[in-house]
């Protein structure tokens, strides 16, 4: 009977000792997964923040880079023999400590006038940036009702007053690009731009998967730019909506990547490639955009994958108007370069 009794205390006090261990196993297991958890999410928030720190650090280099490139853009108009920027310039590259910066130098001039622009440009337009033939007809048709003078009712006022909330479409001159994004059948992608799978074959070395297609924005404007439109800035829709044929806007576009070209080379160029030169000029009027791209110089004098860009459309003055030569239009936190 005693032998039985110390058998079976013997025998509770090791499953004691099995529970407790147990328990101790399921803690330290718990504790594990807790500080696996922790350190994880403490990682991932100091990553966000340094990412969010680089933003702001190419935001400021790229805001830098634009205000730069207007003053030596200013300076090279009003001193011609000591230009710091070359005449034509589309583009500079700046190297700085801290990174490198691209501005695009873009001319309203690149685009089309929005409120004299043809229908039937507009379509052509529409059809170079994707938009389905039907539905590209119905845009141009859209805009033109919008910016017309209403005589009576329109076939698209009954459009506008069934949305919710309901409007009167405007029937005057269109004053800011993005009026357009009211208009029948614009959609933020098609004015915008969006990306779009790249052609098959084009990414069988390695290429990219994904390619910028422009949007209306970047084709359009509402400062009248005349007839012509600049041959070294012009997007490839813009060459076809003019008239140009799809040979001949490849061939500009790869001989304007090269340097761009002067009003005597631009007429002999088209006259080689056969297109019509009484639509394109060079260089602009008074109001440009400057799209600046900046990218971060890392520790080991690297560059950083991540890119941030940003814009500014200016209008520039002549000296001794009371003001500031440089006056900024509409400033852009975030842009995106094709």
């Amino acid at each position: 009977m005693t032998t039985s009794s110390s058998s079976s205390c013997a025998l509770g006090r090791n499953r004691r000792r099995g529970s407790a261990l147990l328990a101790v196993l399921w803690l330290s297991a718990a504790l594990a997964a807790i500080a696996f958890s922790l350190a994880t999410t403490v990682r991932g928030e100091t990553e966000r923040t340094s990412t969010a720190l680089d933003g702001l650090r190419s935001y400021y280099l790229a805001a830098g880079g634009i205000a730069r490139a207007s003053a030596e853009l200013l300076w090279s108009a009003e001193n011609p023999g000591q230009r710091v920027l070359p005449k034509g310039s589309t583009r500079v590259d700046y190297s700085l400590p801290s990174g490198d910066v691209r501005v695009e130098i873009i001319p309203e001039t690149a685009k089309l006038d929005v409120n004299h622009a043809p229908p039937a440009e507009l379509y052509r337009l529409a059809l170079a940036l994707g938009v389905e033939p039907e539905r590209a007809q119905a845009i141009a048709a859209a805009i033109a009702d919008w910016r017309t003078p209403a005589g009576g009712p329109s076939a698209f006022d009954g459009y506008y007053l069934s949305l919710t909330p309901s409007f009167q479409p405007h029937h005057a001159s269109i004053e800011e690009i993005e009026e357009l994004l009211l208009v029948r059948g614009v959609t933020p992608d098609i004015f915008y731009g969006t990306y779009v799978p790249a052609p098959e074959g084009a990414n069988a070395a390695g290429g990219p998967r994904l390619v910028a297609r422009s949007g209306l924005a970047d084709c359009l404007t509402v400062y009248g730019s005349g007839e012509q439109v600049d041959a070294n800035t012009a997007n490839p829709a813009v060459l076809a909506a003019i008239g140009l044929n799809s040979y001949a806007i490849n061939a500009l576009v790869e001989r304007r990547q090269m340097a761009p070209l002067t009003l005597d080379q631009l007429y002999g160029f088209l006259g080689s490639v056969g297109a019509d030169p009484s639509r394109l000029r060079v260089e602009g009027n008074s109001i440009v955009t400057m799209r600046a791209t900046a990218r971060l110089r890392l520790a080991n004098g690297q560059l950083s994958d991540l890119r941030r860009t940003v814009a500014a459309q200016m209008k520039y003055f002549a000296r001794g108007i009371g003001y500031s030569q440089i006056h900024i239009l509409r400033w852009y936190d975030t842009a995106w370069s094709h």
